[in-house]
């Protein structure tokens, strides 16, 4: 579809209360793959690709997570969901946080999984720079020159190591660069404590990229409404390492 003059690609499947599927750096739609296959009986699931990634076209360089927040308000607009749950990784999580403060009443619950407030509002500084840093190094290269580096920080095994890999190694160069500066100039903590639809935080216990028991204690804390569920046998990629636990719990949370 068209937002905005950017064209955007989505995935729907399924019938339901609506499950918006937020994908996190270096990744697209397919990420959710075990979603799509594994909830489409209860739910209308939509996993877009956001600008800059997969089927989607690259935004203006200058995007922060505001611009992309926008652009998914469109998108929900556009298919006429009411009341979705928005379900993001990683990156996709302070995108769902973002996109709850500018649009307010729009999602009925956030699923925030392997998240940040932002790489400024969750990681020390230097951590935070050296991120970027090594990210718009890497969007200069040939993915097989970077792509094997990462998988150690997102997956506990080899499980999966192929399919992470063909879905990295089809990154947009500007794309990344703009999610990155994105990522790394937000600090969504002042927004933490005014969320107020009910938060699902789910971390895996073996995440090295964003640990439960730093990052995400310190994002649950300010929030009122927010339970955490450590997924065990998974690191980064909880959703797709284990799904069905991942699942479950989306199964089981409450929005009223």
């Amino acid at each position: 579809m068209l937002i905005n003059g950017v064209a955007v690609g989505v995935e729907v499947a399924g019938t339901g209360p609506p499950l918006v599927l937020l994908h996190g750096i270096l990744q697209d739609s397919r990420s959710w793959r075990p979603q799509l296959a594994d909830l489409r009986d209860e739910f209308t699931v939509v996993a877009w690709d956001a600008p800059g990634c997969g089927q989607s076209a690259d935004p203006p360089s200058t995007w922060r997570l505001a611009e992309y927040a926008d652009c998914l308000g469109a998108v929900i607009a556009a298919l006429e969901l009411d009341d979705p749950v928005l379900v993001g990784l990683s990156w996709g999580g302070a995108l769902a946080i973002e996109f709850h403060h500018r649009h307010p009443g729009v999602a009925s619950a956030l699923v925030l999984a392997s998240a940040y407030a932002g790489w400024a509002g969750s990681l020390p500084p230097e951590v935070c720079a050296e991120r970027l840093a090594s990210c718009l190094a890497q969007s200069e290269l040939a993915p097989e020159s970077f792509v094997p580096d990462w998988l150690p920080g997102l997956l506990t095994t080899d499980t999966f190591a192929d399919e992470v890999t063909a879905m990295m190694s089809d990154f947009h160069p500007s794309g990344f660069r703009t999610m990155a500066h994105a990522m790394a100039e937000a600090d969504l903590r002042p927004v933490l404590p005014t969320i107020d639809v009910p938060v699902l935080l789910l971390y895996g216990d073996d995440d090295k990229r964003a640990p439960a028991d730093t990052v995400g204690a310190a994002l649950a804390a300010p929030i009122r409404d927010s339970r955490m569920v450590v997924i065990p046998g998974t690191g980064h990629l909880c959703n797709l390492e284990q799904s069905e636990r991942f699942n479950d719990a989306i199964r089981n949370l409450k929005t009223d």
